[in-house]
């Protein structure tokens, strides 16, 4: 059965469905489910997603989505594809961005609004499984557990420990997950989905309403999407244990670059069951013909 809705964990998924002025709605609606009363956001605007840095010396930080509401508060929104090094460490690097951008010439009180920032992580960064959490949310506090300062937080989202079916759904924030989660493998608009804010979700969603230039950049976002989830989930492993026989670096290239070659075939499996003709899945994955015809079952 083809796809029928958008893979939201791909670059060109989350921000058509969170990134762009005719689905900013979707964002506001979103992040009021992860804000406090006190910090709900009632308009947006977007800022530019690439913020140079103040010195040559610094690095630049590219964010997925980037934001402010009317009253000045900042936002920080991301979608974490594959688990990678000093991640807390990240985070708090590109929450400096909208922090030192309040800064004022002249005679400046130092005075800060509110900055957030939002991780969507399609990977569990806890390295212990039974003190691993769904939700983090994150502020500064002080040896008792009070709150310290409630001008810097980090909300975390660890999607993969979201297993909560559609009879188990209990709040509107339950429904944005389990939207978020499934929502490539849907066929239809599942009943406890079916209300606007949803509904204008799957219609942005749907890949028939994309034009072809739009496809063709969402195809490409997913073939990255797949690469880096096959690498770094699978092939990372396998080349460890094959380092352990073969000399760990030379085991370690050895497994990703089986696992990029198996991310490519399941590519094109997907590419072949949605129809599409074969030139095009050559030049999305780098496969010969020969090699796409096994999978589709006629030897050449």
């Amino acid at each position: 059965m083809a796809t029928k809705y958008l893979n939201p964990y791909t670059d060109f998924g989350f921000k058509k469905l969170f990134g762009e002025e005719a689905s900013k709605d979707l964002l506001v609606d979103f992040l009021n489910q992860l804000l406090p009363p006190q910090h709900q956001v009632a308009e947006l605007s977007f800022k530019n997603p690439e913020k140079m840095p103040g010195t040559a010396k610094e690095r630049k930080a590219i964010f997925d989505i980037y934001c402010k509401n009317v009253n000045g508060e900042q936002f920080i929104v991301e979608m974490q594809k594959a688990k990678v090094k000093f991640f807390k460490d990240r985070s708090l690097f590109y929450s400096t961005f909208p922090i030192k951008n309040q800064a004022q010439k002249g005679g400046w009180s130092f005075k800060l609004l509110p900055v957030y920032m939002i991780a969507i992580l399609d990977f569990v960064y806890d390295e212990q499984e039974e003190a691993a959490k769904f939700r983090r949310d994150v502020c500064l506090k002080d040896q008792d557990g009070d709150i310290f300062y409630d001008k810097l937080h980090f909300k975390f989202l660890q999607m993969p420990l979201f297993n909560k079916q559609a009879d188990e759904l209990e709040t509107h924030f339950d429904k944005w997950l389990y939207f978020l989660k499934n929502l490539e493998n849907f066929d239809h608009i599942p009943a406890i989905l079916n209300e606007p804010i949803f509904q204008k979700g799957f219609e942005i969603a749907e890949l028939a309403q994309l034009r072809p230039k739009q496809l063709d950049d969402y195809q490409k976002s997913l073939l990255e999407y797949w690469e880096v989830k096959n690498v770094m989930d699978t092939s990372f492993e396998e080349g460890v244990v094959k380092g352990k026989e073969e000399g760990l670096a030379e085991g370690i290239a050895k497994g990703k670059e089986e696992g990029l070659l198996a991310s490519k075939y399941a590519i094109a499996k997907t590419m072949l069951a949605d129809g599409e003709p074969l030139e095009k899945i050559i030049r999305y994955t780098q496969l010969s013909a020969e090699q796409i015809a096994v999978l589709n079952g006629t030897p050449k």
